[in-house]
Parts: structure tokens; sequence; C-alpha cells
């Protein structure tokens, strides 16, 4: 076994470590809202669900290397408000493009082609061409000396028609295809799924495809 002590890496080598190993990792494409009403959309991997009771989810961003913040993290701690958007594989490129950094007052959405549209709950829009997105509000911030920690309380769900079952509520898997980040600049896909036995200690011989379930 490689042994690593981390106290003795430093902040850049952990995260190699770690941005790499702990993957894939699911992609939030975040909108806000700037106190100047331009609304910011920015990528973030270091994103998760946190719980449903209340309905949380989790981003984190990170300080610029001059100690300034980034357009999303100082439009939440300003408004409170954000979108979370899964991103899938039609929207990827698009993403992609919008971690590329911008003067506050020009819009990601518009320089890469992606539509705002009106959210129900919060101010910063959603974005109509993603499959999934979540209005949050700010439920609690976590500090750190090279992040802010958001997490978020989850408000409002608008999914594309057809992938939610709303009366048994379930997820049409077989039409959901997020991508995922797989360290470096390498993304992947959810396509090559598989389930495994519910048996506590056992596994089928085969694992079968979840589109054959």
């Amino acid at each position: 076994m490689t042994e690593v002590d981390f106290e003795h890496l430093t902040s850049h080598q952990r995260y190699k470590l770690m941005a790499s190993l702990i993957v894939p990792r699911p992609i939030a494409l975040v909108t806000t809202l700037g106190e100047n009403g331009v609304a910011n959309a920015a990528p973030f991997s270091m994103f998760n669900m946190l719980g449903e009771d209340p309905p949380i989810v989790m981003i984190s961003i990170n300080r610029l290397t001059d100690g300034r913040l980034k357009d999303t993290a100082a439009n939440i701690l300003a408004s409170g408000e954000f979108v979370v958007h899964m991103t899938d594989e039609a929207m990827a490129a698009k993403m992609h493009a919008c971690g590329e950094a911008l003067p506050a007052d020009v819009s990601e959405l518009t320089r890469v082609g992606l539509t705002p549209i009106p959210s129900h709950r919060v101010a910063p829009p959603r974005i109509l061409e993603a499959s999934v997105a979540f209005e949050c509000v700010l439920h609690e911030t976590l500090e750190t000396p090279s992040r802010y920690v958001f997490i978020g309380r989850v408000k409002w769900l608008a999914a594309r028609e057809g992938l939610i079952d709303t009366a048994a509520w379930r997820v049409n898997l077989r039409d959901y295809h997020p991508v995922g980040r797989f360290g470096a600049s390498f993304y992947t896909t959810t396509r090559d799924r598989f389930a495994i036995g519910d048996a506590p200690g056992t596994a089928p011989a085969t694992a079968t495809p979840i589109d054959e379930i």
C-alpha cells in the first residue's frame, strides 16, 4: 500500500490526490444573480446531496489565488439564493464553457448560448436547456481558509417533461444521462450501469444492466 500523511502535503498536493481519487463527482451548473442584475453561471464538481429532511445540497467554492471570491460565492453570500442544474450529456460542452473567467458584468449564459428563464421561488434564473434544476436558498455556510461551503435548502424542483413519474415518484433512469467529473480535465458518462443483488453479502453471478430491470 502507498501510505500518505496528509499533514506533510501542501494544499495543492492534497487537492490533486483527492480530486483525482474521489470520482466520479456529479457536476452542478450553478446560476446566481449579481447585484448588477447579471445572471452568472459556473460549474462545480465539489457538489452533492446531503439529506432529504430538510432537502439540502452542498457546493464547495474555492477562493481565488489572491483571496478574492468567485462571482458565484459572492452572489450567494449577498443574496442567499442559487439554482443547481444537473449537467447531462447534451449540455456538457456548454457547462464546460461556463467555467471561463469572465467579468462580473458579462453573463456566461449569454456567452455560451444557454437560455435563462424565471425561477419559481428564487431570483436567479433557471436554465431552459437543463434537464434538472433545484432552486435553493442558503441554509448554512461553512468557511475554511481556502473555501466557502454552501449548504442550500431545495425549495423547488423542475425536471424535463417525462423524466419524473409524479404518481410513483420515480425517475426514468433510462432517459437520464448526467455526466461526472473524473479528475484533471476528464469527464465521464453514466451509461454503463449495473445492478447488484439485494441480499446482504451476496451478489448475482452476472450483474444486471439497469436498463434491463
